[in-house]
């Protein structure tokens, strides 16, 4: 379980808002990731000041009512972009 990891994107992507998709997108040289809405809202504070764990928290007051279901989603979430090398850890 990743909890007291301080994620940022790497440095081959950028991470940006992009209206012709109307999705929060991930570029990188050889193309570009389509992001859902919960992966944008995660991607999107992971700063490399913030940990897991606080990213949880902060995702947790933005949408109240599922505490549960955001900590497992955001865990399974930053594990994968992990994976992908979408993240390093500060």
């Amino acid at each position: 379980m990743i909890t007291d990891e301080r994620p940022r994107l790497s440095p081959q992507f950028v991470f940006r808002w992009e209206a012709s998709q109307d999705a929060y997108i991930l570029l990188y040289p050889e193309g570009l990731i389509k992001l859902n809405p919960a992966a944008g809202e995660i991607l999107k504070r992971c700063d490399g000041m913030r940990t897991a764990e606080a990213i949880v928290a902060d995702l947790d007051q933005a949408f109240p009512g599922q505490p549960e279901a955001i900590a497992r989603d955001t865990q399974a979430f930053l594990v994968a972009a992990y994976n992908k090398g979408w993240l390093r850890s500060t």
